[in-house]
C-alpha cells in the first residue's frame, strides 16, 4: 500500500504540491488526473524518489520511504513513461530483462519472464525477441516498455502518461491491453493521465488535482454522480457519463434473452464498448440490439440497460 501523508513539494516560493494526503489501494489502478501543473507527474516522482519532497512523507507498505535506498527502492516498483525509454543498443529481450539483470536473477529464469511478459503484453516472443527499438511501431515499443516494468515482479507500477504519444487506435488497443493485463496481476498502480476517458476507463480510483491539492478521490462513479465541488463537475464535463460508457463492453449492461420476443435484426458484439452501442442504437432507430458473441445471441441491451451505471468493476 501506498501512503501520502501531507506531502508537498515547494519550487522557490512556489507549491506545486501541497498538504496531499492519499492512499492509493493495494491491487488497484489509480489514475491521478488533472489539468497541466496541477501537480499529479510531481506527485508520481516523489513515489520513487526522482523527485524529493519538501515536506510530510511517502510510505511504502507503512515504511517512510526516506529510510530506504533511492536505487532499492526504484528496483522495487515498475516505471513506465511516455516516451518508452528504450535502451537503443539493446534488443527487446536485453530491454525487458534490464532489472532482473541488474538484480542479478538466474538467466535462464529471466529469459523465460521475458518470453512470458512478451507474449502478455501481445508481442509474439519469436518475432520480437530480438528486434531493436528501432524497428518497432510506438504501440509496440510502449508494449515493450510495460514488460519491461513487470519484467522483476513488482508489487507496484508507476505509468506516467504512458499512452499519450500514441494515435488514438493503437492508444485504444494497448488501453485494452494493459486493462486486461491489470485484471489478472492485480498490481498497485498510479497512472498519471490528463485524458479523461483514459482515467474512466482504466481507473479503479480516481484523484483528481487541482493547483497542487486534491480535489476529490473515489470510484469513476463517484466523481461522475457525486462531484464535492463546481470544479470537479466542470473539469469532467456534461458528457461524463457517455464518456465512462466507452471504457466498459456492452455486455456488462446486457439483459437476459427473452424466448417469448423476436430478436431485433440489430447485432453487436459483445466486446462493442457502451457508447458504441448507444450510437447504434440511435442510427439504426431502435430500441434494442442482440448481444452476440462468435455469432450467437447471448443477450439484448436497449436504453434503459444503458442509463444505469452498470455492475462493478471486476
Amino acid at each position: 500500500m501506498i501512503e501520502l501523508h501531507h506531502l508537498e513539494k515547494r519550487f522557490g516560493d512556489s507549491f506545486a504540491v501541497q498538504d496531499l494526503n492519499l492512499t492509493f489501494p493495494d491491487g488497484e489502478l489509480t489514475a491521478l488526473l488533472g489539468p497541466s501543473g496541477c501537480g499529479k507527474t510531481t506527485t508520481l516522482r516523489m513515489i520513487n524518489r526522482l523527485i524529493e519532497p519538501s515536506g510530510g512523507q511517502v510510505r511504502l507498505n507503512g515504511q517512510d520511504t526516506r529510510a530506504l535506498k533511492p536505487e532499492a527502492l526504484r528496483r522495487g516498483i515498475g516505471y513506465v513513461i511516455q516516451q518508452v525509454g528504450l535502451f537503443p543498443h539493446l534488443n527487446v529481450a536485453q530491454n525487458v530483462a534490464t532489472v532482473p539483470d541488474l538484480l542479478g536473477r538466474d538467466r535462464r529464469a529471466t529469459a523465460a519472464r521475458v518470453d512470458e511478459l512478451l507474449d502478455l503484453v501481445g508481442l509474439d516472443p519469436d518475432t520480437f525477441r530480438h528486434k531493436r527499438p528501432g524497428e518497432l511501431s510506438g504501440g509496440q515499443a510502449q508494449r515493450v516498455g510495460v514488460a519491461r516494468a513487470l519484467a522483476a515482479d513488482p508489487p507496484v507500477l508507476l505509468m506516467d502518461e504512458p499512452f499519450g504519444a500514441l494515435d488514438p487506435l493503437a492508444r485504444d488497443r494497448l488501453q485494452d491491453a494493459f486493462r486486461d493485463i491489470q485484471r489478472r496481476l492485480r498490481k498497485t498502480v498510479v497512472m498519471v493521465t490528463h485524458d479523461i476517458d483514459e482515467a474512466l476507463r482504466l481507473g479503479d480510483r480516481v484523484a483528481l488535482m487541482n493547483a497542487g491539492r486534491l480535489e476529490q478521490f473515489g470510484t469513476p462513479d463517484d466523481l461522475i454522480h457525486r462531484p464535492v465541488s463546481d470544479f470537479v463537475r466542470q473539469f469532467l464535463g456534461e458528457d461524463a457519463a457517455l464518456r465512462q460508457l466507452a471504457g466498459q463492453p456492452v455486455s456488462r449492461f446486457m439483459a437476459a434473452l427473452d424466448g417469448a420476443s423476436p430478436l431485433p435484426p440489430v447485432a453487436v458484439e459483445d466486446t462493442l464498448n457502451a457508447r458504441s452501442a448507444l450510437a447504434v442504437l440511435l442510427r439504426e432507430g431502435t430500441d434494442r440490439l442482440t448481444v452476440t458473441r462468435g455469432g450467437q445471441a447471448v443477450g439484448t441491451v436497449g436504453w434503459a440497460d444503458l442509463r444505469t451505471s452498470g455492475p462493478e468493476r471486476p
